[in-house]
């Protein structure tokens, strides 16, 4: 009888050395994110999933791998879930209006923009993002309006002052549109100069 006892010990204490637990996952999933191993990441979210089924962050990750495969309805349906487990997730709102975006559905991703920034008033990148939709769908002065609190907010928004320069532009207001192209070419736009060399001459 003892030596069962003292097996079971062993046992118990060898599964907890070597089992992960899903912050871990999470952990390793991120840094394969970041390396563009995103079918590993996705692979390390499954397991952390197994573990830990209602953690929305994990499905805000393995969305993130998805979309960056290029699997869009893949990845809204795991930020859906993240926001079914925390409704007030902004991360998950604003990363599930990206991929309406890259889907051309302008107003369905302003819509999460706009359920981003009631849950997190001072989200810079969804007021960002927000301005690129309505670009598209040419509300043009609220994008200029949805920029500029951006970059209220984060004054080193490149992509602001870019969307807000080419905004400016198409306006007529050529002054202002190129100052902010030269503003995002300051903190390093890459397609800023290039921008400038085509409408600034």
């Amino acid at each position: 009888m003892k030596k069962i006892v003292i097996l079971s010990v062993i046992l118990l204490i060898s599964y907890n050395l070597y089992s992960q637990s899903a912050e871990e996952y999470l952990n390793s999933s991120l840094a394969k994110v970041n390396l563009q191993d995103y079918r590993g990441a996705i692979s390390d979210c499954n397991k952390a999933i197994e573990i830990e089924p209602n953690y929305a962050k994990i499905y805000l990750f393995r969305g993130i791998a998805k979309e960056n495969l290029q699997d869009y309805r893949g990845a809204i349906s795991d930020y859906n879930k993240a926001i079914e487990i925390e409704p007030n997730y902004a991360l998950a709102y604003n990363n599930r209006g990206k991929v309406k975006y890259k889907l051309q559905d302008y107003r369905g991703a302003i819509s999460d923009y706009n359920k981003a920034i009631v849950i997190n008033p001072n989200y810079a990148l969804a007021y960002e993002n927000r301005g690129l939709a309505k670009f598209y769908t040419k509300d043009f002065t609220s994008a200029i309006d949805d920029f500029t609190t951006a970059i209220n907010i984060n004054p080193n928004d490149k992509e602001a002052y870019y969307g807000r320069g080419l905004t400016n532009i198409l306006l007529g207001n050529k002054n202002k549109g190129c100052l902010d192209l030269s503003k995002a070419g300051e903190l390093g736009h890459e397609n800023a100069y290039n921008t400038i060399k085509e409408f600034c001459q």
